[in-house]
């Protein structure tokens, strides 16, 4: 006869294995950082680098190594990893924004020498090419007038063609269609300017105008809003769609009052970031619209200033109070660029659509 053995000691005296594991402080990271950075420091200055970027390399190396062997000691080598992908992350993102800072701060420290009321509001007119003065108003003018044209232009035809391709597009001309569109996404600006050249002006016999560079920029923008529009009109729930049809709605009615406004928030982001993508291009301008020291409201006559152009012209003259003329300009052109962001995320929140609760 067999006796069932069980363990008579009290719940309280049996050994168990705890679930609890030790971690890290949440401090610990900013403190690994913060001895990366003045580790490499140190090991910069000592080695004889010169180079701050070369010290900032090294403090991303010993912060990925550092985090690995501290959580390995404390955490386990699984643990260790994982915060070892996290801060590689980290450290990625440290890495890209950097550029993206030292453009703004050096533009702005050396923008902001001669940008003042005066800069805006006068032109190159009689001002000579080594003295201190002028403007850039002239440009701000040539600028708006040609990336808006190119606008109106580019937006619907670019955004037309994104609902075909989304809403009715089959067969082997959805297909061409798609096929081109990829080829113009990677046209250099200046193809895109001899095509004009050769055709408006040319051919045809226009001379150089705003317009002309206006449509070699809207030929830049259009692939980039066909590909924004299409894939913000891919996101919008098939659901809704079928809902309207279901509801007897017409199917161009149901695009015009539901997917259209379903996605008009990253559309106009789209067409936004194609803006931004055609506002510093010279080759174009140069080619086709020239330069201009006065102001010139007619973007169909005569030659035209802008922005990038007005920029590359003022460096070229190689002067001091060239080279200041053009870092202001340089950042009255961020600024517009980041006006017409913001501009764009008000306009997708007030239109973006409201759901009731």
């Amino acid at each position: 006869m067999s006796h069932a053995i069980t363990d008579k000691r009290p719940a309280s005296s049996v050994p168990r294995r705890s679930l609890a594991q030790r971690r890290l402080p949440r401090w610990a990271p900013a403190a690994i950082a913060v001895g990366s950075l003045v580790l490499g420091i140190l090991i910069g200055v000592v080695g004889g680098l010169d180079s701050k970027i070369q010290w900032g390399l090294i403090a991303v190396a010993l912060f990925i190594l550092g985090t690995y062997a501290i959580a390995a000691q404390v955490e386990g080598r699984r643990q260790a990893k994982d915060r070892v992908a996290t801060s590689m992350v980290w450290a990625s993102f440290i890495v890209a924004a950097l550029p993206l800072y030292s453009l703004l701060e050096t533009t702005i420290s050396k923008g902001v020498k001669v940008l003042d009321g005066d800069f805006l509001s006068h032109s190159m007119n009689g001002v000579l090419t080594i003295g201190e003065g002028g403007g850039v108003y002239h440009a701000i003018i040539g600028t708006l007038e040609q990336v808006g044209i190119a606008t109106a232009i580019a937006a619907p035809i670019g955004m037309l063609t994104a609902i075909y391709l989304v809403e009715y597009g089959k067969g082997r001309l959805a297909t061409a269609v798609t096929f081109f569109v990829d080829v113009m996404t990677g046209i250099p600006s200046i193809v895109a300017g001899l095509f004009i050249l050769s055709t408006w002006n040319l051919l045809l016999g226009f001379g150089p105008s705003g317009f002309a560079g206006s449509m070699a920029l809207a030929i830049l923008m259009m692939p980039v809003v066909v590909r924004s529009t299409e894939e913000m009109l891919k996101l919008v729930p098939n659901e809704l769609r079928e809902a309207s049809l279901a509801l007897g709605v017409p199917k161009w009615r149901t695009i015009v009052k539901v997917v259209v406004p379903t996605a008009i928030g990253g559309i106009t982001t789209g067409v936004m970031l194609a803006v931004a993508r055609i506002a510093g291009e010279s080759a174009p301008i140069a080619l086709l619209v020239f330069g201009n020291n006065l102001i010139n409201n007619d973007p169909f006559n005569g030659p035209q200033a802008s922005l990038p152009f007005y920029i590359f012209q003022q460096y070229q003259n190689g002067n001091e109070p060239s080279y200041d003329r053009a870092w202001a300009a340089a950042l009255v052109l961020i600024a517009f660029i980041m006006i017409l962001n913001i501009v764009a995320r008000g306009i997708a929140r007030w239109k973006a659509p409201k759901t009731g609760r």
